[in-house]
């Protein structure tokens, strides 16, 4: 009976040892094994199951190459190698035949691949606690991905000096966003805000100054669930979060997320009546406990975005609102913060507008920090009112019971504070006060001086009393009765949208031309305002009195940006073409020149001068390659690139402009543009072509990325007077941190500095 049990035992054992055997060896990926995006259903799993190694489908935007857990319905994400780079379908990962690990797209171009400190890869392997691996034929780690987290942190893995947890932008966006737990390399832990899109961290949010943990060497996430601090001794210099069950029991995580908060995760490995069968929280795992009190900073908005504000809902998550009078401009990313809803006060003191605000009180409401420009002691609310309503810079006021602080736009660090017993008076444009004309003052000082001619003439004859009366009351009729007229497209230019206006019409919109903005060799600029309904704010350019170069110019004008729709262009909305006086009417621009911006005093953030020459190169490109008429501008510098209210850049005056014809890629002319803008061809008396826009464009785009004028005749030394030869000099010194000295933001990113300084001095 025991020989018979025991050649069962030996048969059953031959049976499964191949079985076995091959379930093990498929754990372990060889030279040669690859995955691809149209196999839905393959990955490398780990031994038990638990985790896969493969691609994860990210909503109709591409591919990621993932680590997940594999057994939960969710498929949470753990790690990814491409974030920033989602790779489409035929994309494809490979352990090649000497060694590499490389991720390719369709055309096998590569996309990622793993730094490999020496060569021997033998085969790649999927554990059980998560962790990805390169390994040698002797089961050295050549790579792991515990080493390279993304935003996740399993049981047993650690996290060493330098390393960092980055969250992702948005909860369907893996790409890295604005928040970061690291482990310094000062052994000091930190959550940090970003620079995004860049990787330069702003400050430190946690932990507070009072609340500073010492200096330790490593975050380890241990098989316990607890997650400690560790000293060079081993000792646990902090326990940052401990997990009320064991990591046997349930699948745990801890994850930077996308809303600044580090938070602790538990999942039952199997049906529980006490846990449900989801991602659960515990209190204590949250860090910070309350996000919105701890984020302070003097750069980026805060934990909410510029002008909105924080509160900690129910569920303990910070929660992103608008004040009154404001809405999120991407409700979809309200981290973006959030825009006004209402046209701005006007800061002519002519027309100050003050009647036309009011207050919406905030109990326990404060926007800390930098945005303030003025306070006073000893001020009750209502006083406090006062200085902001007549203040068109001021936007908001804070009132703690006894001082008060004028906030300027944008507001930042906004959040609800219990224990802040303030108010925050957040000004708002009264309902249709936008309605109401211009010119309400001159008429309250008109029907005084009407009164005051009344009085004097009684003694005078009933017809001279009328007459008077009459002369004195008309121009307030004319501007409380008078509509504009019915406005016309411009009829030798159909299939344009733009419309005709008077002299007359546009006279009165400026007030008499009353407030320049800018002028040019052709022309002057002005501010006005278009309509009484709606008080759309306007610029006027009035160009001279030309002889007949000027009436082609005017022509060329209205004919070209007439058809060109771009958000990187100022609008053409209409123009007057009457007798000897010829007027084009654009969107006004609230934020003025690039020119004033760039060399203003202050210096603009790098993010700010990386989005306007993203937004100028956008804008150029449309005018040589996607206008019906091909556009060539001729005058690319800053002081044509206007900023609209979100600081977008926008390409304005095409009174330099030249055209050409569908089939033309080349013309001649005289020479056009401004000194020191000006391409080399324009001197040689050859066809220019639109490469004259790009050499412009060149040196406007070293003036963004060293905030310093094209030239600079001061300069002591001769070899930095030129801009473009001294960054040429930099380039090919590789001293480029001297073209940002000074510059934070651009030093800690260098690698864009260097790529923007080669795009300009290939412009060039």
């Amino acid at each position: 009976m025991a020989l018979a049990l025991s050649n069962l035992f030996f048969l059953l054992l031959v049976l499964l040892l191949p079985y076995s055997t091959t379930a093990q060896i498929s754990r372990n990926q060889s030279l040669g094994s690859s995955l691809t995006t149209q196999e839905k259903d393959s990955y490398w799993a780990s031994p038990s199951g638990d985790f896969a190694f493969g691609f994860q489908q990210i909503g109709k935007g591409g591919y990621l190459l993932a680590i997940w857990f594999n057994k939960i319905p969710e498929k949470t994400i753990v790690w990814s190698a491409n974030r920033d780079n989602l790779v489409p379908t035929g994309s494809k990962v490979e352990l090649t035949k000497d060694g590499q690990f490389v991720l390719s797209d369709p055309t096998g171009k590569e996309i990622w691949k793993p730094p490999l400190d020496r060569l021997g890869v033998a085969y790649a392997a999927m554990l059980d606690t998560g962790n990805f691996v390169l390994a040698s034929q002797d089961t050295v780690h050549l790579w792991q991905s515990f080493d390279h987290p993304t935003d996740t942190m399993l049981p047993t893995q650690k996290m060493s000096l330098g390393s960092k947890l980055v969250a992702r932008y948005l909860e369907g966006n893996y790409s890295n966003g604005r928040f970061q737990f690291t482990l310094k390399s000062d052994g000091n832990l930190a959550l940090q805000t970003r620079a995004y899109p860049m990787e330069h961290p702003y400050v430190d949010y946690w932990p507070r100054p009072e609340e500073f943990v010492g200096s330790g060497f490593q975050v380890v996430f241990n098989k316990s669930g607890s997650i400690n601090f560790i000293a060079r001794n081993g000792s646990i210099v902090k326990t940052i979060s401990s997990s009320p069950v064991s990591t046997q029991d349930f699948y745990q995580r801890a994850l930077m997320e996308y809303d600044g908060v580090l938070r602790h995760y538990i999942y039952p490995k199997s049906s529980s009546a006490s846990w449900p069968m989801t991602w659960s929280l515990f209190p204590s795992s949250f860090i910070p406990s309350n996000l919105c009190n701890f984020v302070i900073t003097e750069h980026g908005g805060g934990a909410c975005g510029y002008n909105s504000y924080c509160r900690q809902g129910d569920d303990l998550r910070p929660k992103c609102l608008c004040p009154d009078g404001y809405s999120f401009i991407d409700p979809d990313d309200v981290l973006k913060g959030c825009k006004q809803n209402f046209l701005s006060q006007s800061c002519d003191e002519a027309f100050p507008e003050s009647d036309l605000f009011y207050f919406k009180s905030m109990l326990n409401t404060d926007w800390p920090g930098w945005t303030d420009y003025e306070y006073f002691s000893g001020q009750t609310e209502d006083s406090c009112r006062i200085p902001c309503l007549g203040d068109c810079f001021c936007v908001a006021a804070v009132y703690d019971g006894q001082y008060c602080w004028k906030k300027k736009f944008p507001l930042s660090n906004g959040r609800i504070d219990s224990n802040f017993k303030g108010t925050t008076l957040i000004k708002i444009r009264k309902e249709n006060s936008t309605l109401k004309p211009p010119t309400a003052l001159l008429k309250k000082k008109d029907n005084s001086t009407v009164i005051l001619i009344v009085s004097v003439l009684l003694s005078s004859s009933v017809f001279l009393n009328l007459l008077f009366i009459m002369a004195a009351f008309l121009p307030v009729f004319r501007f409380k009765y008078w509509k504009p007229k019915a406005l016309q497209p411009y009829p030798i230019m159909p299939g344009m949208n733009l419309r005709s206006y008077t002299y007359e019409e546009l006279t009165e919109a400026t007030y008499g031309f009353k407030e320049e903005l800018g002028k040019g060799a052709f022309a002057k600029v002005y501010k006005g305002v278009l309509g009484f309904e709606d008080r759309k704010l306007i610029a006027v350019k009035r160009l001279n009195n030309m002889v007949r170069e000027g009436d082609l110019e005017f022509n060329a004008e209205v004919s070209a940006i007439g058809r060109t729709n771009h958000r990187n262009l100022v609008q053409l909305l209409g123009f007057c073409n009457e007798g000897q006086h010829r007027l084009l009417v654009y969107e006004f621009m609230s934020n003025g020149s690039l020119a004033s911006f760039l060399f203003g005093g202050s210096r603009p953030n790098w993010y700010q001068r990386i989005q306007i020459a993203l937004g100028t190169a956008r804008g150029l490109f449309y005018l040589h390659e996607e206008c019906s008429t091909q556009i060539i501008d001729c005058d690319i510098k800053p002081q044509n690139i206007l900023l609209d209210d979100s600081f977008a850049a926008r390409i304005s005056d095409f009174g330099l402009a030249k055209l050409l014809k569908k089939d033309q890629t080349r013309t001649t002319t005289g020479i056009r543009g401004t000194k020191g803008y000006v391409a080399p061809e324009w001197f040689r008396k050859i066809p220019v072509t639109v490469k004259v826009d790009v050499y412009s464009f060149g040196i406007l785009l070293l003036e963004l990325v060293c905030v310093r004028k094209h030239f600079e005749a001061e300069e002591q030394d001769e070899n930095l007077m030129i801009l473009a030869d001294w960054a040429y000099d930099c380039y090919t010194d590789r001293k480029l941190d001297l073209l940002v000295e000074n510059d934070e933001e651009a030093i800690h990113d260098l690698k864009t500095v260097k790529k923007y300084v080669m795009i300009a001095i290939w412009c060039i």
